[in-house]
């Protein structure tokens, strides 16, 4: 029996995210620079939603760039840029064959003209897509989408089409950009750190975490699937007792 057998399809969670860390690590470990990590880990993003897809997950949400990650050496991030570049158009032709549809978070806005021009074309080809959501969250934090959705509530207030008392968590969930999405129900993080990182801050409140050790280049859907298994091995509350949740 291999792992995947000892996945339970009838408690799947809707929703994972995943923190994609440790490339830098894993290319220096190798005498390399930081971008053959991250070139490398194209193999563990492919594997990942291929595994996830074919065990019926519903949204994977990848943590791709951070509005932090701007702060980094300018050629690192150039680089990074023209790799997501082609993989965006490499990949559409893979996600079409599996079914798989591709959106995004963030303050896409702030990405080159290219990067948003291939993006747009992708989810544009992809969006009759139903098998699985993928979804990338570029130039994203979970401040800015928090802040975000109250400036776009703090508007509808101005212009009167919302009452100040009426804002609750429904309304704020309703401006966020993972709007319409559930809440990841598992967070994935490898390289062992132990943060969230700024990662969908409000989504996360009740989201089980599983921390890896690997390195994100040498993660596969076999660590996938122990990462599903643990997450089902968990009772969730939800700030209720065992004992409720078991009547």
């Amino acid at each position: 029996m291999n792992l995947k057998d000892n996945v339970n399809l009838g408690n799947l969670p809707r929703h994972i995210a995943v923190i994609m860390d440790g490339n830098g690590r894993w290319a220096k470990q190798r005498g390399g620079l930081r971008i053959f990590g991250h070139q490398n880990a194209i193999k563990a993003v492919r594997d990942t939603v291929e595994g996830a897809a074919e065990l019926g997950v519903e949204y994977l949400t990848l943590y791709a760039f951070s509005t932090e990650n701007w702060s980094r050496p300018r050629a690192e991030v150039t680089a990074l840029m023209t790799l997501l570049v082609s993989t965006i158009r490499k990949e559409t032709a893979t996600l079409n064959k599996n079914n798989i549809r591709l959106q995004s978070i963030g303050d896409t806005a702030s990405l080159p003209q290219a990067c948003q021009r291939e993006l747009l074309e992708a989810i544009e080809l992809t969006k009759q897509n139903t098998r699985m959501t993928l979804v990338l969250a570029l130039s994203y934090s979970g401040r800015w989408d928090i802040t975000q959705a109250m400036q776009k509530v703090a508007l509808q207030v101005e212009q009167g089409q919302l009452q100040s008392a009426d804002v609750n968590e429904t309304t704020v969930a309703k401006y966020l950009s993972t709007a319409g999405m559930p809440d990841p129900e598992l967070l994935i993080r490898t390289s062992g750190e132990q943060r969230i990182s700024n990662f969908l801050l409000w989504q996360l409140a009740y989201t089980e975490l599983y921390i890896t050790e690997l390195l994100w280049p040498d993660f596969r859907r076999e660590q996938l699937y122990e990462a599903i298994i643990s997450y089902q091995n968990r009772e969730r509350r939800f700030g209720k007792t065992s004992e409720q949740i078991i009547k």
